[in-house]
């Protein structure tokens, strides 16, 4: 089992979600982050006319474990889905998952997901 972490554009997380579910995957942890890369923030101007620089910036953090054997495509679609071809449009990053539990029937491995 492989887990997928996403961080990417706020706007674009209902087509995301949209598109794992076309692979059948329908449970993921979905959280509002801040954080800063290439992108670097930008300056706004604030009430009292003074620049502000604002480098931290808002994103969504999507987290999925998936079978091995989806992993390739999965990562595919989710590029396919979220690139705008600009500054910020994200990261994915994968990591091993050893076993999953599901507490409720006590199921291991990938039925547990």
């Amino acid at each position: 089992m492989t887990k997928i972490e996403c961080i990417l554009r706020p706007t674009i997380i209902s087509q995301i979600k949209d598109v794992l579910a076309a692979f059948g995957i329908n449970g993921m942890t979905v959280t509002e982050v801040i954080g800063c890369g290439f992108q670097k923030g930008h300056t706004d101007v604030a009430n009292w006319n003074t620049e502000l620089n604002i480098n931290l910036m808002p994103k969504t953090k999507v987290e999925i474990v998936v079978p091995d054997s989806a992993v390739d495509e999965i990562i595919k679609t989710i590029i396919k889905t979220a690139k705008t071809g600009e500054i910020g449009d994200g990261k994915i990053f994968t990591s091993s998952i050893n076993n999953a539990y599901r507490i409720r029937t006590e199921e291991s491995g990938e039925t547990a997901i």
